[in-house]
């Protein structure tokens, strides 16, 4: 019974566009934890039991909270499904503090990476333009990692139904399509036939876990901080979005604008996400205090 109404609620999410590749997971695992119980529906202590043999609280919360959306779309035809209570784990997660890479730390990094090996291989102009570019344009790293050769166009790079199933078109500097341009042509001698813009030595696209290891071999020969976490690929584009916050006006018109622009541009769903960049930057928050003690003495409309 609950592995059919499994099933009924992916059927349904999935049609309204949800993937649920963690979701389906943590169902699944469930439904084998109830049914060694006997469990034939939903049981509040079942839920709570189960979501507990996590080993964080954020992760306890996590499968918590799936089972509980889950129970509320069963419960509606089957009253028997019981919906656990709400509270029972703390899911709070602070957002790690980015780490803004300086203009030198970036220009060692992309040093390191044109210096890879093996020689006469594609590997250091692959890293050297995939960093590059994300550092460039504030792409996710899976939307680089996912592009295509085609979705290089003349108005900018097409991002393919990426976070959120959004696509979206970015607009790129003339330097920076020459720089792909010019990447593609060395590529397309040594670079196999895949149709992915940045290929590993086997010419797969590339795998997060091995640009995450090449990321941290090249901070160590650059010489930058190599902490468990800090630096990640993805402080790339938090550089790219503080320095364009950084960049703009101090009018409240300019700024709204800007805001908006930037969040259309980093693909985000809602305009709270860009806003979190504000804090993460002790310039932006030194600016903000400014503006704020010039509106309460009247001195900035």
């Amino acid at each position: 019974m609950l592995t059919q109404a499994v099933d009924d609620y992916l059927a349904v999410r999935r049609a309204a566009g949800f993937k649920l590749k963690t979701t389906e997971q943590y169902l699944r695992y469930f439904v084998r934890f109830a049914d060694a119980r006997g469990d034939t529906c939903v049981q509040a202590k079942s839920a709570i039991d189960w979501a507990a043999q996590a080993k964080t609280e954020v992760e306890r919360h996590r499968r918590y909270q799936c089972l509980i959306v889950f129970a509320r779309f069963i419960h509606a035809e089957e009253p028997c499904h019981e919906i656990p209570p709400e509270h029972v784990f703390c899911g709070y997660l602070p957002r790690p503090a980015p780490y803004l890479f300086t203009d030198d730390e970036l220009r060692r990094l992309i040093c390191a990476a044109a210096r890879l090996g093996p020689p006469g291989s594609l590997r250091p102009q692959t890293y050297k333009t995939l960093f590059t570019l994300l550092a460039v344009t504030g792409l996710r790293p899976a939307e680089a990692y996912a592009l295509r050769r085609d979705d290089i166009t003349h108005d900018g790079l097409t991002i393919r139904e990426t976070k959120f199933r959004k696509s979206r078109l970015v607009p790129i500097h003339d330097s920076t399509r020459c720089a792909l341009e010019h990447y593609l042509e060395h590529r397309a001698r040594i670079g196999g036939d895949d149709e992915h813009v940045f290929v590993s030595l086997a010419r797969r696209p590339l795998s997060p876990c091995i640009v995450s290891r090449i990321f941290r071999q090249l901070l160590r020969e650059a010489g930058l901080p190599d902490r468990p976490g800090r630096p990640r690929v993805h402080d790339l584009r938090h550089r790219f979005a503080t320095r364009a916050l950084q960049a703009c006006s101090g009018s409240r018109d300019h700024i709204g604008a800007h805001m908006l622009a930037l969040t259309t541009y980093l693909g985000h769903a809602h305009v709270g996400s860009t806003y979190w960049y504000l804090e993460s930057t002790p310039q932006l928050m030194t600016d903000i205090a400014a503006r704020c003690e010039d509106f309460v003495r009247g001195e900035s409309s």
